[in-house]
């Protein structure tokens, strides 16, 4: 048990109320064989503690229980911390250096400098801490064995304190189920001020205004549900919060005076009949609340915005099975990101369907939601946008994070270089590896001021109200993110921004560009548009992304008595690859019920099993297939003869360098493969009936790609393929699981760590 590992011989708890006495209640619930002494001014409190089991002794002096204790823990009101620490530091032996001090405040700086004050330095062995939990209950009666658990405590060492001493006090909250984290005293103090001390006091405020009315009855009298949540913490002990208020004086006054903004804007907008700036500020707290459930919950990787993960999605994907069925695999990601950026940007309302609500795109939808759009939806795929116009935006009140996107991270820097505020793009672990330099360095020749991460990594920190100017741009390498950023740049430019690209590359961008009403020309190998034009809101039918179905194309492709269709896929002619490479290697794929909706076109794709020979990959497929490669590379393996891929380096820069990647999943199935720098050969085994390889276990290093191939590839494997690390195919495709399981595979999922 977690509390066998605290080997405090006697713990000293001074202040027996509530915070105290639950954290006794909760080590000695988890079996915990320490002596545990409280030191309380209330006779009756240390009484009704040792009748409840929770201490072994107490007194109301500090001088008879310090001796021999080992750990102090101080949980008297914060103004009562100084005075506490005056008593400990007379009674404390100088010889006593292995006595360990820590404190439960809800603020750290004022307790912090009393203990300077007390102590003339910060002793080694204190270490400030504050648990994040509570009840508006007080009192020893009150402790509750469970208040911490799955509850976070955050420590506030630092440089200075001795890490034994920081250990032994995590060891102590973790004994009670609590997570553990650090940061520095005034990041705490500014976090806490709007977390906990802003909503207390604002409870405290309208309850004292309404009791104060002469109807007062009758408003508490019908008050709803709403309201008694709202106010609960108003029970709160009105003491210990005088002192909290007062101790973090700054911290509270400066998120007050945050707040004070908002009822102002509020205010004005009610005033003023303003519809869409109320729904963009209700909507904007609605969705902002949902993300915080969710990083409380630790159930999307949002939650690295704050905090690494502690666990890793596993995927058993079993052997064996055929793919059968109809199905439509969810919203094109580029084309639902876009729709958002162009919908905000727009005059009027955008309506648009089938979006896809995955992480990687409701993070632009957020990010848009935090600078002043109003945004309704997603519901079942359907999103209202109420645009604000080219130069409608607002600047956000901190970093705009976009999760694990790529394709969001880019387009913003284009989007966002041309706006009159100051902004900052940030990601999570994945993203932050990943190079911008190829958008910065160009968005800098227009005139754009951006500063990058070493290696010019995110975040990017873009400076507002430059003035940016057209230019002339060969792209060095073929990339419709790079294309699409500079031509969204190219819209707040003065004059014309030209992009030649190398390659062919998706038009997305072009194409709905067009469908708002900006004019977009196109020769060759190069567009360009003319800046200071406007966009016209209009609806949008977002086709299910082909990168997406290209895993369940290569099921079927693969694995013999196969009969699948695909519904409604987009095959923009820039990116077919993955259907023009499968049809080269021999797959039995038609396109079914062409059609145009909102100027992309969508087919069905009826795809049946069919022995797959190797092929050399043209060159003029690869930058149409660049997404699709890791589905193709399992293509490869079940074909006859060898594969062979040439000028993808590309692929070394994606969410991972998915070239090592996937070579290393290959190994570890028995896949012969010679891995090349823009390149790899796959020789596959090309068996008509039975395993193709064998089973394994593949870290995914968190690519969704990476992991959806595998799953895909168990499908003709020996044995189950185990795949690690795979919490972002959320970011993607989030129904992969369950359509999956529709059609015939079999893949569950688990929360075990790497082996």
């Amino acid at each position: 048990m977690a509390s066998r590992a605290v080997s405090e011989s006697r713990l000293l708890i001074v202040g027996l109320g509530l915070i105290g006495g639950s954290l006794a209640a909760a080590l000695r619930a988890g079996g915990h064989r320490g002596e545990i002494v409280a030191c309380d001014p209330d006779a009756d409190e240390i009484a009704r503690g040792v009748e409840m089991g929770l201490i072994d002794r107490g007194d109301t002096q500090l001088a008879p229980l310090v001796e021999d204790a080992s750990l102090v823990v101080l949980a008297v009101p914060v103004l009562a911390m100084e005075s506490v620490m005056a008593e400990l530091a007379r009674l404390l032996p100088r010889a006593a250096a292995d006595v360990v001090i820590t404190d439960v405040g809800s603020t750290k700086a004022a307790i912090r400098d009393a203990a300077v004050r007390v102590f003339g330095e910060l002793p080694s062995g204190l270490v400030l801490g504050h648990p994040i939990a509570g009840s508006e209950k007080s009192g020893v009666a009150a402790a509750n064995p469970e208040l911490y658990v799955r509850h976070k405590v955050i420590l506030t060492p630092t440089s200075d304190t001795d890490p034994v001493a920081v250990a032994r006090v995590r060891r102590l909250w973790a004994a009670c189920g609590a997570e553990v984290l650090e940061m520095t005293v005034e990041r705490h103090d500014q976090v806490l001020a709007r977390t906990s001390h802003l909503p207390h006091l604002l409870a405290f405020s309208l309850v004292d205004t309404l009791a104060r009315q002469d109807e007062r009855l009758d408003i508490f009298r019908y008050a709803a549900g709403g309201f008694r949540d709202f106010t609960r913490i108003a029970g709160s002990d009105p003491v210990m919060w005088r002192d909290i208020f007062l101790a973090n004086r700054d911290a509270v006054l400066a998120s007050l005076d945050d707040f004070e903004a908002g009822v102002a804007r509020l205010r004005h907008a009610v005033e003023c009949g303003d519809g869409d700036g109320l729904l963009a500020t209700f909507d904007r707290a609605s969705h902002a609340r949902h993300y915080f459930e969710s990083l409380l919950n630790q159930s999307s990787y949002q939650a690295e915005y704050q905090m690494q993960q502690q666990g890793k999605l596993t995927f058993r994907a079993a052997p064996g099975g055929r793919v059968v069925g109809r199905i439509r695999v969810p919203g094109d990601k580029s084309i639902s990101h876009r729709s958002i950026m162009l919908g905000a940007l727009a005059e009027g309302v955008t309506e648009i369907k089938g979006f896809l609500e995955g992480e990687d795109s409701l993070a632009t939808l957020q990010a848009f939601r935090e600078m002043g759009v109003a945004i309704e939806g997603p519901h079942q795929g359907r999103v209202t946008v109420h645009g604000v116009g080219m130069r409608g935006l607002e600047a956000p009140s901190g970093p705009l994070y976009v999760g694990n996107a790529g394709t969001a991270m880019r387009l913003f820097a284009g989007l966002l270089a041309g706006q009159a505020f100051d902004t900052e793009l940030t990601g999570d672990a994945s993203l932050t590896k990943r190079p911008m330099g190829r958008v910065a360095d160009p968005l800098r020749l227009m005139g754009a001021e951006i500063d990058t991460a070493e290696g010019g990594r995110p975040p990017l920190r873009i400076s507002g109200g430059r003035q940016l100017h057209g230019i002339e741009y060969d792209m060095p390498m073929a990339s419709a993110q790079v294309k699409s950023c500079l031509l969204l740049a190219g819209l707040y430019a003065e004059g014309e921004t030209r992009v030649r690209e190398p390659a062919p590359t998706r038009d997305h961008t072009e194409r709905m560009l067009q469908g708002f009403g900006y004019a977009v020309h196109r020769e060759g190998d190069t567009c360009w548009l003319q800046g200071g034009g406007k966009l016209t809101a209009a609806p949008i039918d977002v086709p299910s992304d082909i990168s997406s179905a290209a895993f369940f194309l290569v099921a079927a492709a693969i694995t013999p008595d196969s009969d699948l269709v695909l519904e409604h896929v987009g095959i923009n002619p820039t990116r077919i690859g993955v259907i023009n490479i499968l049809q080269a290697m021999g797959a039995d794929l038609r396109l079914e019920n062409e059609r145009e909706v909102g100027g992309e076109p969508v087919a069905d794709l009826h795809v049946r099993y069919a022995p797959l020979h190797g092929i050399d990959i043209p060159a003029d497929q690869v930058p149409l297939a660049i997404d699709e490669f890791p589905a193709l590379f399992v293509a490869a393996a079940n074909a006859e003869g060898t594969t062979r891929l040439r000028g993808a380096e590309e692929l070394r820069v994606k969410e991972s360098d998915r070239l090592q990647a996937m070579a290393d999943g290959l190994a570890a199935i028995g896949v012969e493969h010679t891995l090349l720098p823009d390149g790899i050969d796959i020789v596959g085994g090309g068996k008509a009936q039975g395993a193709s390889y064998g089973g394994g276990r593949i870290d995914s290093l968190g690519d969704h790609r990476i992991a959806m191939a595998f799953a895909v590839a168990a499908l003709r494997a020996d044995d189950a393929i185990v795949i690690d690390d795979c919490a972002n195919v959320a970011t993607s495709f989030p129904d992969f699981v369950t359509l999956a399981a529709r059609v015939g595979l079999t893949i569950t999922q688990s929360d075990e760590e790497r082996r």
